[in-house]
């Protein structure tokens, strides 16, 4: 698909991680990319540069999800800069590592901010521009085994987590008759920057436990992704995909760390 006839996705926290491999696997099947950062420009003009490797069109848009004049000012940026909207992916997100009792309030709020307030503010001012334009959508928000199970220590991403599984069924209903269609994809263990700093032994650790047998990628993720971005999955809505290896069917919970 050439850049004058190319959809226009807007990934947020794309400048690494899980956010970069999606806006690459959209570039991948065609779609101009719009990528979102708060801190890290020099990862997001890296993610820029691979997708314009790849012949599709990109901006750069620095901003807090968790903030609507952010929000705002990067749904419009995108309006003008490529006249339309047709996928939003909500993948900015936090955790902070600490018991219940020790957890801090402003790291509570700064996850809850970013992960489901975001999330709900792209979301909303997103989907008010789908309306807008009249021929539909697809909001894809990234999920996680916290969805459903609780991982101790956690507290925060859960409950931000848990919070996204409904806002994603709720907004389904809402926006149906719109034909804008909210899914959300919930990956696994998979190995990234961040994991591997975590846990030298990651991919060991978390493959061995991986029905699959083996740790998940980016890559993964990002097909599940364009899979709900996609017309294949136009009478798709309201879904969660775990894109797990089978991790969260077997585990046990509650989870206490590998």
């Amino acid at each position: 698909m050439s850049s004058s006839t190319s959809r226009i996705a807007f990934v947020t926290g794309a400048s690494k991680g899980v956010g970069r491999g999606i806006a690459y696997g959209l570039a991948d099947a065609g779609w101009d990319v719009a990528i979102n950062y708060n801190s890290d420009v020099a990862g997001a003009e890296e993610t820029k540069a691979e997708i314009e490797k790849r012949g599709q069109r990109s901006l750069i848009l620095p901003g807090n999800v968790g903030v609507k004049a952010d929000v705002e000012r990067m749904i419009a940026a995108v309006k003008e800069e490529f006249g339309r909207l047709d996928c939003l992916v909500n993948n900015a997100g936090r955790q902070t590592w600490a018991p219940l009792l020790e957890l801090k309030e402003e790291d509570w709020d700064n996850t809850i901010n970013t992960n489901l307030k975001g999330s709900f503010l792209c979301t909303q001012i997103a989907a008010r521009l789908m309306v807008e334009q009249g021929d539909g959508g697809s909001i894809i928000n990234i999920g996680s085994g916290a969805n459903k199970h609780p991982f101790l220590n956690l507290i925060d991403y859960c409950a931000s987590k848990g919070g996204i599984d409904q806002l994603t069924q709720v907004c389904a209903c809402e926006l149906g008759e719109h034909k804008i269609r909210v899914n959300c994809v919930a990956p696994g263990a998979i190995e990234i920057e961040r994991t591997r700093e975590e846990s030298p032994n990651y991919a060991e650790t978390w493959g061995a436990i991986t029905p699959l047998g083996r740790v998940g990628q980016v890559e993964d993720v990002a097909n599940a992704v364009v899979f709900f971005a996609s017309d294949e999955a136009e009478f798709t809505t309201g879904q969660t995909l775990y894109v797990d290896g089978g991790l969260w069917t077997k585990a046990q919970w509650p989870y206490e760390g590998a």
